[in-house]
């Protein structure tokens, strides 16, 4: 999501760079190139024309020509307008104090409804509230057993009954049932439409009118582009949305419903779905996603993430693995296992690309999961000496571990002397905070120090003389006495 727009808004804003003066020419054209790259992104030709007339106004005036760096001054502007553009957005949730909250999903078939009512309620089941599943989708014949399976996976009740009830009366009898079983949320999963219809949309305004749910999200497929975009104004014009919740956010999509939505709909993206797993919905952030566009990863966003897999750590764990980061006592399973902990954060793509800088390493076409896979299959080749000791690894070992994944032994030794820079980094990042760990590694991002297959950043040339056991425990040995 968004590769190209960030590369052809990076192309037009390196335009501006390193010039002594920033003319108002200079800034029209630079325009031109952003408004294009918007449009090959599938925004909205409206959207599009207001956000570079906004973004011309404010970048020709006093604010930007006057200012000793234009260029990052622009930068800023296009950054504000894009937060603009998509927010501001509130991802809270009012729930009810005294009864059960109704929250009806609807949208277009195949848009991932069902499945975003199981991640919406995993969501919420995780932040302490007791939600209810209802299957009120009676028109597709396997949606009943869909969310059924969907609410046992994820320990959920699912409410539901048999034909010939109607939508609205499933919908009735499960706010009663929830609120005699004392569960204080209630989600709708209502028919998917084929298209924008006057009678199934009837159906929801009856069930609008005779629940009167607190919120009403509608589901749209980024893939969908424009589309999802006419189809939640025409959505918000009949039931008066809350939010949207845009799906597959980690595909291939361009973009253009995620920057047009709240613009066309004016109704704001609410939680985006950024996996198939149903812990992969996630608040929307108007500000992560515009340092994305630009480039400039998504710290907070990060952070969350870290958060949340140390959750899943017990204190003993982390406490012992802290204690080995203070020691120097980092070993190639510690390596492994760390790569364990950061693929648990999402697609390996979408990690990197919220580390500034990072987005930029991956050659286009690459898929990171391929190279971080190449690596897990180096270490698997080894002994369990040579893991806990990569000192030991001579030519015969890479030999005989390059044979054992499929590379060549020049490949090992090249793995090896990167593990030796991540060593040292991690004993630097023993004592450091979180935050000061991810501005650490996001810093060695931009300067292309931690890439999975890059060579390391600085290595003396071949001298043709290979040292012996004995010089290389000398060396340790100085090594241990610096720290």
């Amino acid at each position: 999501m968004f590769e190209g727009i960030q590369r052809s808004l990076s192309e037009a804003l390196k335009k501006l760079r390193g010039r002594g003066r920033i003319t108002e020419a200079n800034i029209r054209e630079a325009m031109q190139e952003v408004r294009k790259a918007l449009l090959e992104a599938d925004v909205n030709f409206t959207v599009a024309q207001d956000f570079i007339a906004k973004v011309t106004q404010r970048a020709v005036g006093q604010e930007v020509l006057r200012t000793l760096d234009p260029s990052e001054q622009i930068v800023k502007i296009v950054y504000d307008e894009l937060v603009q553009l998509m927010g501001p957005v509130d991802t809270n949730i009012p729930f009810a104090k005294d009864r059960p909250t109704v929250i009806m999903l609807c949208g277009l078939q195949g848009q991932g409804k069902t499945t975003s009512a199981g991640k919406l309620a995993l969501m919420l089941r995780e932040r302490g509230r007791k939600p209810l599943l209802v299957a009120a989708d009676m028109q597709r014949p396997a949606a009943v057993e869909q969310i059924k399976v969907l609410g046992e996976q994820i320990g959920v009740p699912v409410f539901s009954q048999p034909p010939p009830a109607s939508p609205v009366d499933v919908c009735r009898l499960a706010v009663a049932h929830a609120k005699n079983s004392e569960l204080d949320t209630v989600i709708l999963d209502t028919a998917g439409r084929l298209h924008i219809d006057e009678m199934p949309m009837d159906e929801l305004k009856q069930i609008d009118r005779l629940v009167r749910p607190d919120q009403v999200y509608m589901v749209c497929d980024a893939m969908t582009g424009q589309d999802a975009v006419n189809s939640a104004k025409a959505f918000n014009d009949a039931l008066e949305l809350n939010g949207v919740i845009l799906t597959k956010m980690d595909g291939d999509a361009r973009g253009g419903a995620a920057l047009s939505i709240k613009s066309v709909a004016q109704v704001p993206i609410k939680f985006v779905g950024v996996g198939e797993k149903l812990d992969k919905l996630e608040p929307f952030r108007p500000e992560g996603m515009a340092q994305r566009i630009l480039g400039r990863g998504d710290i907070m966003g990060l952070i969350e993430k870290v958060a949340q897999v140390q959750k899943e750590l017990s204190q003993e764990e982390i406490a012992q693995q802290q204690k080995k980061l203070e020691e120097g006592d980092f070993t190639l399973d510690d390596f492994r296992k760390q790569f364990a902990q950061l693929k648990k954060m999402g697609p390996m793509k979408d990690v990197m690309a919220s580390m500034p800088g990072m987005g930029d390493m991956i050659p286009e076409g690459e898929d990171p999961e391929d190279a971080f896979r190449h690596i897990q299959g180096l270490i698997d080749s080894m002994t369990k000496e040579e893991r806990r000791n990569p000192d030991v690894i001579d030519i015969n070992r890479r030999r005989r571990i390059a044979a054992g994944s499929g590379v060549e032994p020049h490949d090992i030794k090249q793995f090896l002397g990167q593990f030796e820079q991540v060593r040292d980094l991690m004993r630097k990042m023993a004592k450091m905070s979180i935050w000061e760990r991810i501005k650490m590694v996001t810093g060695m991002g931009r300067a292309g120090a931690f890439s999975p297959g890059a060579s390391p950043v600085k290595t003396k040339g071949d001298t043709g003389h290979r040292k012996s056991p004995k010089e290389r425990a000398k060396e340790r040995k100085n090594k241990k006495k610096k720290r």
